[in-house]
Protein backbone atom coordinates (compact mmCIF):
# COMPACT_ATOMS: atom_id res chain seq x y z
CA UNK A 1 0.00 0.00 0.00
CA UNK A 2 2.85 2.37 0.85
CA UNK A 3 4.44 1.77 -2.58
CA UNK A 4 1.12 2.48 -4.29
CA UNK A 5 0.67 5.69 -2.29
CA UNK A 6 4.17 6.91 -3.18
CA UNK A 7 3.63 6.12 -6.86
CA UNK A 8 0.27 7.92 -6.86
CA UNK A 9 1.83 10.96 -5.21
CA UNK A 10 4.60 11.07 -7.82
CA UNK A 11 2.10 10.88 -10.67
CA UNK A 12 0.00 13.68 -9.17
CA UNK A 13 3.08 15.83 -8.55
CA UNK A 14 4.28 15.42 -12.11
CA UNK A 15 0.85 16.34 -13.50
CA UNK A 16 0.86 19.58 -11.53
CA UNK A 17 4.46 20.40 -12.49
CA UNK A 18 3.71 20.39 -16.22
CA UNK A 19 1.34 23.27 -16.94
CA UNK A 20 -0.77 23.51 -20.07
CA UNK A 21 -0.08 26.36 -22.49
CA UNK A 22 -2.12 29.46 -21.64
CA UNK A 23 -4.00 31.62 -24.13
CA UNK A 24 -4.14 35.40 -23.76
CA UNK A 25 -6.16 37.91 -25.73
CA UNK A 26 -4.15 41.06 -26.46
CA UNK A 27 -5.68 43.98 -24.57
CA UNK A 28 -5.66 46.81 -27.10
CA UNK A 29 -6.25 49.43 -24.42
CA UNK A 30 -2.96 48.48 -22.74
CA UNK A 31 -0.83 47.41 -25.72
CA UNK A 32 1.29 49.57 -28.01
CA UNK A 33 3.53 49.28 -31.04
CA UNK A 34 5.86 52.24 -30.55
CA UNK A 35 8.10 53.53 -33.34
CA UNK A 36 10.79 56.11 -33.95
CA UNK A 37 12.31 57.36 -37.20
CA UNK A 38 14.79 60.01 -38.28
CA UNK A 39 13.29 63.39 -39.06
CA UNK A 40 15.77 65.83 -40.65
CA UNK A 41 18.56 65.99 -38.04
CA UNK A 42 16.66 64.43 -35.12
CA UNK A 43 14.06 61.72 -34.52
CA UNK A 44 10.31 61.68 -34.20
CA UNK A 45 8.29 58.98 -32.51
CA UNK A 46 4.77 57.73 -32.01
CA UNK A 47 2.67 54.63 -31.58
CA UNK A 48 0.02 52.42 -33.08
CA UNK A 49 -2.44 52.12 -30.22
CA UNK A 50 -4.85 49.54 -31.68
CA UNK A 51 -3.12 46.18 -31.31
CA UNK A 52 -5.23 43.01 -31.20
CA UNK A 53 -4.69 39.28 -31.44
CA UNK A 54 -3.78 36.20 -29.44
CA UNK A 55 -0.74 34.92 -27.56
CA UNK A 56 -0.32 31.29 -26.58
CA UNK A 57 2.45 30.85 -24.02
CA UNK A 58 3.91 27.69 -22.58
CA UNK A 59 5.69 28.79 -19.41
CA UNK A 60 7.52 25.46 -19.13
CA UNK A 61 8.86 25.70 -22.68
CA UNK A 62 8.73 29.07 -24.44
CA UNK A 63 9.54 27.35 -27.74
CA UNK A 64 5.98 25.98 -27.75
CA UNK A 65 4.49 29.49 -27.62
CA UNK A 66 3.03 31.47 -30.51
CA UNK A 67 1.72 34.92 -31.46
CA UNK A 68 -0.91 36.05 -33.97
CA UNK A 69 -1.34 39.84 -33.91
CA UNK A 70 -2.90 42.66 -35.92
CA UNK A 71 -2.22 46.39 -35.84
CA UNK A 72 -4.70 48.97 -37.09
CA UNK A 73 -2.63 51.37 -39.23
CA UNK A 74 -5.27 54.06 -38.80
CA UNK A 75 -4.47 54.13 -35.07
CA UNK A 76 -1.11 55.83 -35.73
CA UNK A 77 -0.49 58.62 -33.21
CA UNK A 78 2.54 60.93 -33.24
CA UNK A 79 0.98 63.41 -30.78
CA UNK A 80 0.32 65.83 -33.64
CA UNK A 81 -3.06 65.46 -35.38
CA UNK A 82 -2.07 67.25 -38.59
CA UNK A 83 1.06 65.11 -38.97
CA UNK A 84 -0.96 61.95 -38.27
CA UNK A 85 -3.33 62.75 -41.13
CA UNK A 86 -0.33 63.32 -43.40
CA UNK A 87 1.27 60.01 -42.33
CA UNK A 88 -1.91 58.12 -43.23
CA UNK A 89 -1.92 59.40 -46.82
CA UNK A 90 -0.67 57.46 -49.85
CA UNK A 91 2.66 59.29 -49.75
CA UNK A 92 3.51 57.50 -46.50
CA UNK A 93 1.46 54.65 -44.95
CA UNK A 94 -1.34 54.60 -47.55
CA UNK A 95 -3.67 53.61 -44.72
CA UNK A 96 -6.83 53.84 -46.81
CA UNK A 97 -5.56 50.98 -48.99
CA UNK A 98 -3.48 49.07 -46.44
CA UNK A 99 -5.33 49.59 -43.18
CA UNK A 100 -3.90 46.64 -41.29
CA UNK A 101 -0.54 45.04 -40.62
CA UNK A 102 -0.23 41.52 -39.26
CA UNK A 103 2.39 39.38 -37.58
CA UNK A 104 2.24 35.59 -37.29
CA UNK A 105 5.02 33.75 -35.49
CA UNK A 106 6.69 30.73 -37.08
CA UNK A 107 9.34 29.81 -34.53
CA UNK A 108 10.39 30.80 -31.02
CA UNK A 109 13.84 30.08 -29.64
CA UNK A 110 13.98 30.21 -25.84
CA UNK A 111 17.07 31.80 -24.29
CA UNK A 112 15.82 31.43 -20.71
CA UNK A 113 12.52 31.01 -18.86
CA UNK A 114 11.63 34.65 -19.60
CA UNK A 115 13.57 35.61 -22.75
CA UNK A 116 13.69 34.38 -26.31
CA UNK A 117 13.95 35.21 -29.98
CA UNK A 118 10.85 35.13 -32.16
CA UNK A 119 10.75 34.59 -35.92
CA UNK A 120 7.61 35.25 -37.91
CA UNK A 121 6.05 36.92 -40.92
CA UNK A 122 5.18 40.61 -40.87
CA UNK A 123 2.76 41.79 -43.54
CA UNK A 124 2.78 45.55 -44.08
CA UNK A 125 1.77 47.68 -47.07
CA UNK A 126 0.93 44.51 -49.00
CA UNK A 127 4.42 43.04 -48.51
CA UNK A 128 5.17 39.98 -46.36
CA UNK A 129 8.65 39.48 -44.95
CA UNK A 130 10.17 37.23 -42.34
CA UNK A 131 11.47 39.04 -39.27
CA UNK A 132 13.35 37.97 -36.16
CA UNK A 133 13.46 39.89 -32.90
CA UNK A 134 14.19 39.36 -29.19
CA UNK A 135 11.47 39.50 -26.56
CA UNK A 136 11.02 39.37 -22.80
CA UNK A 137 8.21 37.96 -20.68
CA UNK A 138 7.65 40.76 -18.17
CA UNK A 139 5.41 38.82 -15.82
CA UNK A 140 1.99 37.49 -14.86
CA UNK A 141 -0.55 38.61 -12.29
CA UNK A 142 -4.14 39.15 -11.25
CA UNK A 143 -5.74 42.45 -12.20
CA UNK A 144 -8.22 44.56 -10.14
CA UNK A 145 -11.16 43.38 -12.26
CA UNK A 146 -10.95 39.66 -11.54
CA UNK A 147 -8.86 38.77 -14.56
CA UNK A 148 -5.36 37.41 -14.99
CA UNK A 149 -2.78 39.16 -17.18
CA UNK A 150 0.55 38.70 -18.88
CA UNK A 151 3.09 41.27 -20.07
CA UNK A 152 5.63 41.17 -22.89
CA UNK A 153 8.21 43.49 -24.43
CA UNK A 154 10.01 43.16 -27.77
CA UNK A 155 12.34 45.26 -29.88
CA UNK A 156 13.14 45.20 -33.57
CA UNK A 157 13.90 47.46 -36.50
CA UNK A 158 13.03 47.44 -40.17
CA UNK A 159 13.75 49.29 -43.36
CA UNK A 160 10.66 51.01 -44.74
CA UNK A 161 11.96 50.46 -48.27
CA UNK A 162 11.78 46.67 -47.72
CA UNK A 163 8.00 47.07 -47.51
CA UNK A 164 7.62 49.24 -50.58
CA UNK A 165 7.84 52.65 -48.88
CA UNK A 166 10.02 55.00 -50.88
CA UNK A 167 10.25 58.07 -48.67
CA UNK A 168 13.65 57.24 -47.14
CA UNK A 169 15.26 56.33 -50.45
CA UNK A 170 14.96 59.82 -51.89
CA UNK A 171 18.05 62.02 -52.02
CA UNK A 172 18.22 64.37 -49.02
CA UNK A 173 15.02 62.84 -47.66
CA UNK A 174 13.76 64.51 -44.49
CA UNK A 175 12.42 61.18 -43.21
CA UNK A 176 14.70 58.18 -42.71
CA UNK A 177 14.39 54.63 -43.99
CA UNK A 178 15.19 52.88 -40.70
CA UNK A 179 12.33 52.42 -38.24
CA UNK A 180 12.94 51.33 -34.65
CA UNK A 181 10.07 49.46 -33.02
CA UNK A 182 9.24 48.64 -29.40
CA UNK A 183 6.29 46.38 -28.67
CA UNK A 184 4.65 46.65 -25.23
CA UNK A 185 1.97 43.99 -25.05
CA UNK A 186 -0.47 43.12 -22.28
CA UNK A 187 -2.70 40.09 -22.50
CA UNK A 188 -5.82 38.96 -20.64
CA UNK A 189 -6.04 35.24 -19.99
CA UNK A 190 -8.92 33.46 -21.69
CA UNK A 191 -10.81 30.78 -19.75
CA UNK A 192 -9.88 27.31 -20.99
CA UNK A 193 -13.44 26.60 -22.11
CA UNK A 194 -13.42 29.58 -24.51
CA UNK A 195 -10.16 28.64 -26.23
CA UNK A 196 -10.60 27.04 -29.66
CA UNK A 197 -8.03 24.28 -30.09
Amino acid sequence: MRKISVATALVLASSYAIADPETYKIDNSHSFANWSIRHVASKTSGTFSDVTGKIIIDRDNLANSSVDAKINVLSVNSSHAKRDEHIKKAEYLDAAKFGEMTFVSKKIEAKSATEGVMTGVLTLHGVSKEMTFPFKVLGFGSDPWGGYRSGFEAHTSLKASDFGFGWGAKANASVGDDVEITLLIEGVKLPAETVIK
